[in-house]
C-alpha cells in the first residue's frame, strides 16, 4: 500500500528539501501551500515549481488572509520595512518576519488534509539551528504538536498516528544544501529573499542565511543576487 504524506511547500529551499527527502522515503507526495498576504508571489510561483519538480500527486493551495492580523513585516499591507541585519546578529531576537501562529495554522490545515487522506505523515521545513529565534521551528513546538495531533484526530485516537516529520530541524544550512543536491533537489526553482524583486537582494535575513549556507557547503547558488557578491562580507 502506498504511503501518503502532506508535504508543507512554501517555495523556499528547505521546503524543497523537505519534499525531496519524503519522496526518497517512499511518500506519494500531496503538497499544501498557502497564499497569505505575502508580501510577493514568487514563493507560490515557486512552489508550484517544487510540486511538480518532486512529481506530487496533487497540490492544494489555500488563502488564508492572515494579513488582516496583522504582526509582521512581510506582509504585503505591512507598513513595515523588510530590516537588513549582520549575519552575526540573526537568531539573538525573534525579528520582525515572525508571522504569529504562522507553523500551528498551517499545520492545522495539514493535519486536516491528512486525515482526509488518510495519509500517514506531514513533512514540514522548519529548521531550529539558522532560524532558533522563531518559536515555532524549535523541536519541543513539533513534539507539542505531535501530541496535540495524536490526541486530535480519528486517526490518532484509534492509535494511528500522523506523523509530524520535521527531518532538517537539527541541520545547518550547509548540511540541508548538501542533503538537496544527493537528491537532486532544484535551488533553481527555490526562492528565499523576502523581497519579491528580480533578483534577491543578497541582504534581507533570508539571503544571509542562504547565501552563508551555499559557501560552506561549497555549492554554488544558482539565483541572481541584486548585488555584487564577492565584495559581501560575512558571506
Amino acid at each position: 500500500m502506498t504511503k501518503k504524506a502532506v508535504c508543507l511547500i512554501s517555495g523556499g529551499l528547505d521546503s524543497c528539501v523537505t519534499a525531496f527527502i519524503a519522496k526518497k522515503q517512499g511518500y506519494e507526495v500531496y503538497a499544501l501551500s498557502f497564499l497569505y498576504g505575502q508580501r510577493h508571489g514568487k514563493e507560490l510561483s515557486c512552489a508550484k515549481k517544487i510540486s511538480k519538480a518532486v512529481d506530487a500527486k496533487d497540490h492544494v493551495i489555500l488563502t488564508i488572509n492572515l494579513q488582516q492580523f496583522g504582526g509582521s513585516s512581510l506582509f504585503k499591507s505591512s507598513s513595515q520595512t523588510i530590516k537588513n541585519h549582520e549575519l552575526k546578529d540573526i537568531g539573538k531576537t525573534i525579528p520582525a518576519t515572525y508571522i504569529p501562529a504562522r507553523n500551528t495554522i498551517f499545520l492545522s490545515f495539514a493535519l486536516a488534509y491528512a486525515e482526509t487522506l488518510n495519509a500517514d505523515a506531514i513533512f514540514i521545513g522548519v529548521n531550529a539551528v539558522d532560524y532558533s529565534a522563531y518559536p515555532d521551528c524549535r523541536p519541543e513546538y513539533i513534539n507539542a504538536y505531535q501530541h496535540l495531533a495524536n490526541l486530535a484526530t480519528k486517526r490518532g485516537v484509534k492509535g494511528k498516528k500522523i506523523h509530524i516529520q520535521a527531518p532538517l530541524l537539527h541541520l545547518t544550512k550547509a548540511e540541508i544544501i548538501k542533503t538537496g543536491v544527493q537528491m537532486n533537489a532544484p535551488f533553481s526553482k527555490t526562492w528565499s529573499c523576502y523581497r519579491g524583486e528580480a533578483k534577491a537582494c543578497g541582504r534581507c535575513d533570508s539571503c544571509l542565511l542562504r547565501l552563508k549556507g551555499f559557501q560552506e557547503a561549497g555549492v554554488k547558488d544558482p539565483l541572481p543576487y541584486a548585488i555584487n557578491l564577492k565584495r559581501t562580507k560575512g558571506v
